[in-house]
């Protein structure tokens, strides 16, 4: 259910961003302005609009407004197997294990980054939803290694920002089945959740930019180790970009990986870890460089296959 609003945008937010233009209208934070017009619930004169988009007097906004889900809340439990790689007073590094989520959502009841955060007595004081403060990316529930978290309003605007502008180095290690020709490449292929199956995404020419780096490291047995940069971040953008090159990664049945395989190597989800994470610092404004080894499970997959 939503409910459609129809706004001429008044001579006093000329030439503001359609955002920031939104929210003052509306009375919403800035961020869930910014999540209405992404989501495309936000046309401007019948088009939709960049959130970076200026607006002009008398052009007509027409808002959906999906109707307003009961918050979810931040749960603090201490998760086993999480580990604080870096804290300050205005970011944490954290080394998310297998099985956790990034912050609570609908329909996920298991543990968060957040929640562990907070059982762990680290603050966060960042502006937007509740059950979202300090996130400013995310990694599936299924994939381990690296994330950073904004504990301040300053670091969460600056490192949101510097994700979006592609200035922040994520590197991850992925096996996948077989071995990627070339063996060092782009993919370039939009993204966008699957027509059939809605907890799936795909390769669609109507998707969303997303872009990946390639460079086999290692080839194995039935296998290759890749290392992975990432320009965008799209939900399960590795996962989707390897199955359509027909090279799923090992351990992801989602997306066509070979369940039998997987077994004999004892792994139970998709063999991809966040190795790296580098960015520059958003108050010291100093180069800062994280990394992350793996996780037993992932270790012993490598030992299967290069003992033969």
């Amino acid at each position: 259910m939503s409910t459609e609003r129809i706004l001429p945008v008044p001579e006093g937010l000329a030439g503001e961003r359609v955002d920031v233009g939104l929210a003052r209208l509306l009375g919403f934070s800035r961020t869930r302005a910014a999540e209405l017009v992404s989501s495309g619930a936000v046309h401007v004169d019948g088009a939709e609009p960049a959130r970076s988009a200026r607006l002009e007097p008398g052009s007509l906004l027409r808002v959906q407004i999906p109707e307003e889900k009961p918050p979810v809340q931040v749960r603090p439990s201490i998760v086993e197997g999480m580990h604080l790689v870096f804290q300050d007073d205005d970011i944490v590094v954290i080394e998310k294990p297998v099985g956790v989520a990034a912050h609570p959502a609908a329909g996920w009841s298991g543990p968060t980054v957040l929640g562990h955060l907070a059982g762990a007595g680290v603050s966060i004081m960042t502006s937007g939803d509740p059950e979202r403060r300090g996130i400013v990316q995310r990694l599936d529930v299924g994939t381990s290694g690296l994330m950073v978290v904004a504990r301040t309003e300053r670091a969460y605007t600056v490192l949101k920002d510097a994700f979006r502008a592609r200035t922040v180095s994520k590197t991850y290690h992925a096996l996948c089945q077989g071995v990627p020709v070339p063996p060092q490449g782009t993919i370039d292929a939009p993204i966008g959740r699957s027509p059939k199956h809605d907890y799936k995404f795909a390769v669609l020419s109507s998707g969303k930019a997303s872009v990946t780096h390639y460079e086999v490291i290692e080839e194995l047995p039935g296998a290759s180790l890749n290392e992975v940069h990432l320009e965008t971040g799209r939900t399960h953008q590795i996962r989707v970009h390897f199955s359509a090159m027909r090279h799923p990664l090992v351990g992801d049945p989602l997306y066509g990986s070979d369940p039998t395989f997987a077994k004999r190597l004892g792994l139970v989800r998709q063999w991809l870890h966040a190795v790296e994470l580098s960015f520059v610092h958003p108050v010291s404004g100093e180069q800062v460089t994280f990394t992350s080894q793996y996780p037993a499970d992932l270790q012993r997959a490598l030992e299967i296959l290069r003992e033969g």
